[in-house]
């Protein structure tokens, strides 16, 4: 059995081949913005469904754009020498994608990070809700298993459909 070949990136052999490759590369780069900005703007007020629900048309417009800087990679001299002014274009709007990708991986972190707590505080109320107390101290009960010192451990359920 042999490795499936990889598709191999397009040769650019004129202008319109090179315009063409830069301006389906912004297209696709500019979608995804438009992709992150909208999940940045549902997760930062707490709408985690809205915000997540275009996580594989994300996800295709990632890897498309990837493909696209792999092409570009593959015929540097080639744009260099075709569209050396689309390429300063391409430059500037990566620049704008970085900071776009920065605000959105802040976002995400918070809202992990403010979960992750939620859920914290979480159990850490329902153990103290069942941990028996005597004259305000926490005292464990016998273990059933006649294990000394051990606490039966207790479910948490957690619903997705929030």
């Amino acid at each position: 059995m042999s490795a499936p070949l990889e598709a191999q990136p397009p040769r650019v052999s004129d202008q319109a081949d090179a315009q063409a490759l830069v301006a389906d590369l912004l297209a696709t780069l500019e979608a995804l913005e438009a992709v992150m900005a909208r999940e940045s703007d549902h997760v930062r007020v707490g709408r985690l469904r809205e915000g997540l629900a275009e996580a594989e048309r994300k996800t295709t417009l990632s890897a498309a754009y990837l493909q696209g800087l792999e092409a570009l990679k593959a015929n540097a001299i080639a744009l260099a020498r075709f569209v050396p002014e689309e390429i300063e274009t391409l430059k500037a709007t990566h620049r704008r994608f970085a900071g776009i990708v920065e605000v959105n991986q802040v976002v995400l972190a918070t809202a992990r990070t403010v979960s992750e707590s939620l859920v914290k505080t979480l159990v850490e109320e329902l153990s103290k809700a069942r941990t028996p107390t005597v004259y305000g101290r926490p005292t464990h009960l016998p273990s059933p298993y006649g294990r000394a010192g051990a606490t039966p451990g207790q479910p948490l359920v957690l619903s997705r459909n929030l």
